[in-house]
């Protein structure tokens, strides 16, 4: 090894010492100094500034000869060959069975779903894989998913729709006549414009969702709930069908023209691309409800949500109510109306009664001891009341429990998380996550009158459910429910399976008589089961209900979910709907709406 130099300084310093010549007098001024003969070398001395010094490298330590290397142990080299172990399955889905499918247990499942797509057409977020233990996620583990070689698997989900070629030919710019090319180039600037304005909204109505509707200042409560009323098909029928002749004498003015401006609002976001100004609407409803004209620093205020939507469906109850005594005929009722039997006990005097009562919507009321939404519709049907007691001569505390005694289309449950402050002499807000299903039963909520009603219906749905799965069930005589077997994995959560076995009522061409069959549609053939499928949220942001934002969720026809922010609406997953549950400042579930499903018998 050649000498080391700490820097290029040295290295240039210590080749550059001049050194006297042989037989040559230092003394003598006439004789100078010159370099040194050069090296023998013929390479050019250069130094290698990258390199640091000795010290600072590390150095390999020392092996002892002496000492035995440690191996890894079978069971680890196992268990480290089996993460890239290949499985060969086979998966059935509807008539089809797809051979010699391999998995790659060292990647995610999401990637054997996007093999399926490839084969099946089935998006990725429609499949429903059957494995033990229930769905297989997009995340899952395969080690404990226990997946073995050659097994079968069972998947479910709907494929998307296969491309049509266009009924005309397409034609190029370059391959018309002279004249034709000169007339659509005077189109150029229009179609700019459209392709501008498509690239910062969403055009709704190519891609299968109404408009979006503009806020006018602190009206995104209002804009939220006609957009969830809006999703329900039946009343945008029985609005279309509204006329003044068929007006009841008990609707005042201010109510038909709240009734119009709505069914001319829900036509509006069907046929227009923009979003849609909500004036006339508006002023209609400040009229009808003047507390929804309040002003603070000159702007309208903030409202509440949960009180918009109630004014609107009494409103509407009134005027799409047939000139009739029958309470068959009240559309709204119909539709959103729960019927409710109670029974009101003192424990002080023993006295006991019965009363009954039609509610629009169920109150889930939030406590440290609700987590979910059925705990919470539990606490909602008790509670207890002041009254005079006969019995005692003086006002006595009463125990009121109630039961669902008649289910509607469509179920809307509040989440009552506002209450007023009496420190702060305000509204506040309970921010706790209540968690909420995409599919809710409500069997236990019901009656024994009804229980029996449903029992038959759920078993048909179950068995129906049993067969596209090809399980075999087993039907229980007491509550008709079905018992599993060991092969049959939990029900799909969003009820997507069962879609298909459920009929809707078809909606009659006068207002008044299609609710008809809601209310006996046994006689068409088809049942409710109990079971109910979400099909809107609306939720609240902020910490008061006199500030904050309002914004409405609203599942589409075609299954995807679309978010109303006012004027934006936006695509969303469906996996996202139910993390609107609270627990933090941002959007929390504050009116949820299901769809009830039926059964064909």
């Amino acid at each position: 090894m050649g000498k080391k130099y700490e820097n290029v300084f040295e290295l240039l310093i210590e080749t550059t010492v001049y050194k006297k010549k042989p037989g040559r007098n230092r003394h003598d001024p006439t004789q100078r100094f010159v370099n040194p003969a050069p090296s023998k070398r013929k390479e050019p001395l250069t130094y290698d500034i990258s390199r640091r010094p000795s010290n600072s490298v590390e150095e390999e330590p020392k092996r002892n000869k002496n000492k035995l290397v440690s191996l890894p142990s079978l069971q680890a080299i196992k268990q480290e060959a089996s993460q890239f172990k290949m499985l060969t399955v086979s998966v059935k889905w509807q008539k089809k069975v797809f051979e010699g499918i391999e998995i790659d247990v060292s990647l995610p499942p999401y990637v054997f779903k996007a093999q399926l797509y490839d084969l099946t057409g089935v998006p990725p977020e429609r499949q429903k894989i059957m494995v033990k233990g229930g769905l297989l996620k997009d995340d899952a583990d395969w080690s404990s998913i226990g997946v073995k070689d050659g097994q079968k698997l069972m998947m479910m989900g709907t494929a998307d729709e296969i491309v049509k070629a266009p009924e005309k030919a397409i034609v190029f710019a370059e391959d018309l006549p002279e004249e034709e090319q000169a007339t659509n180039l005077n189109k150029l600037p229009r179609l700019v414009a459209v392709l501008q304005y498509t690239s910062r909204h969403t055009l709704s109505v190519c891609s299968g969702y109404s408009a979006g509707l503009v806020n006018l200042g602190n009206t995104c409560y209002m804009n939220s709930t006609v957009q969830c009323l809006k999703s329900v098909p039946e009343l945008k029928s029985a609005l279309s069908n509204y006329s003044l002749a068929g007006r009841s004498n008990d609707v005042d003015q201010t109510s038909h023209m709240l009734t119009v401006a709505t069914r001319e609002l829900f036509g509006d976001l069907d046929r227009s691309v923009n979003a849609v100004s909500p004036t006339q609407f508006w002023m209609v409803l400040r009229k009808k409800f003047p507390q929804f004209s309040q002003l603070q620093n000159g702007m309208h205020m903030q409202q509440d949500a949960e009180e918009c939507w109630t004014q609107l469906l009494y409103t509407l109850s009134q005027s799409l109510k047939a000139p009739t005594s029958s309470e068959d005929s009240d559309a709204v009722k119909a539709l959103f109306g729960v019927n409710l039997r109670s029974r009101v006990h003192c424990q002080e005097s023993g006295e006991e009664s019965s009363e009954t009562e039609s509610v629009y919507s169920l109150k889930c009321h939030i406590s440290h001891e609700v987590n979910h939404l059925h705990e919470g519709l539990k606490h909602g049907l008790k509670g207890e009341l002041e009254k005079t007691s006969p019995a005692l001569g003086r006002t006595a505390v009463y125990l009121k429990e109630s039961l669902i005694d008649s289910l509607p289309r469509y179920l809307t449950v509040q989440f009552v998380r506002f209450f007023w402050k009496r420190e702060t002499n305000q509204k506040a807000k309970i921010l706790r996550k209540v968690d909420y299903p995409l599919e809710l039963d409500i069997y236990d909520l019901c009656s024994e009158e009804l229980r029996k009603k449903l029992e038959a219906p759920r078993q048909k749905l179950r068995d129906e459910e049993g067969k596209k799965l090809g399980l075999q069930t087993k039907s229980s005589s007491k509550d008709g429910d079905v018992k599993m077997t060991d092969a049959e994995a939990p029900s799909n959560e969003s009820g997507e399976s069962s879609t298909a076995a459920q009929q809707e009522g078809t909606v009659s061409k006068t207002p008044f008589t299609w609710m008809i069959v809601c209310a006996s549609s046994s006689e068409k053939g088809t049942h409710m089961t109990g079971i109910y499928d979400l099909v809107s949220v609306l939720t609240h942001k902020g910490r008061s209900a006199d500030s904050g934002h309002y914004v409405a969720w609203v599942k589409q026809e075609s299954g995807k979910w679309i978010q109303y922010d006012d004027s934006y609406p936006s695509v969303q997953r469906e996996e996202d709907i139910t993390k609107l549950s609270g627990g933090g400042d941002w959007h929390m579930a504050y009116i949820i709406m299901y769809k009830a499903r039926f059964v064909s018998m």
